[in-house]
């Protein structure tokens, strides 16, 4: 049965559920959600998903919203990405806890702040305040991916799916790779993975679409 994905190509959190099941080798399929036209505050979305946001999984009986469960329930198909025993698997959902509160959210926010708004409608004194606080995000990231290839253990986990999420995209939010060295080199072992792909190339929907 194919995995149907409920997504938009601007958004961050689809694009690690995308990557993760695009990586997994499973069967899957995205289908676009109109999100900046209000889509996921519709009736018949809220009626799939109460938290009315994106992205959204269904697979058969099972629909799941949120990516960071979207990412353990693909580990739990496959036996990929989780971690290699128990302590792994701790560290793992440690790294997605960490990015889910103090990287995706900001990276999320602060992106949204300086590309999708107009631009006489961006607030300055909240975009320098999160600018700030996503260099320090950045700088526990790279302190990080120092030593090791990954965040946890040997080979790619959810941890690298998860905390790689927003750092694809190409507009401007505070982030330069070549500022940060080891994640700079850890982001190109993730775009090495066979089947990887850019977020716009793996989801429909982009800025250039709404131009």
């Amino acid at each position: 049965m194919t995995i149907t994905l409920k997504c938009f190509g601007e958004s961050g959190n689809a694009y690690k559920a995308a990557l993760a099941l695009e990586l997994s080798g499973l069967d899957w399929r995205a289908e676009y959600v109109d999100f900046f036209a209000g889509q996921a505050r519709s009736p018949e979305f809220r009626d799939e998903n109460v938290m009315s946001e994106v992205p959204v999984m269904i697979d058969g009986d099972v629909t799941l919203s949120q990516s960071g469960a979207i990412q353990f329930y693909i580990t739990e198909k496959t036996g990929k990405f989780g971690g290699k025993d128990k302590a792994e698997e701790r560290e793992v959902l440690r790294w997605v806890l960490w990015d889910n509160h103090k990287l995706s959210s900001q990276a999320g926010m602060t992106r949204f702040l300086m590309n999708f708004l107009p631009e006489d409608k961006r607030p300055q004194d909240v975009i320098g305040f999160m600018l700030g606080r996503l260099k320090g995000a950045y700088a526990t990231l790279n302190a990080a991916l120092e030593g090791p290839d990954w965040l946890v253990g040997d080979s790619i986990t959810n941890a690298d799916l998860s905390c790689c999420g927003y750092l694809f995209y190409p507009e401007p939010f505070g982030f330069n790779r070549q500022d940060w060295p080891h994640i700079d080199a850890w982001l190109t072992r993730i775009s090495d993975q066979p089947g990887w792909k850019s977020p716009y190339d793996l989801m429909p929907g982009s800025p250039a679409d709404r131009a």
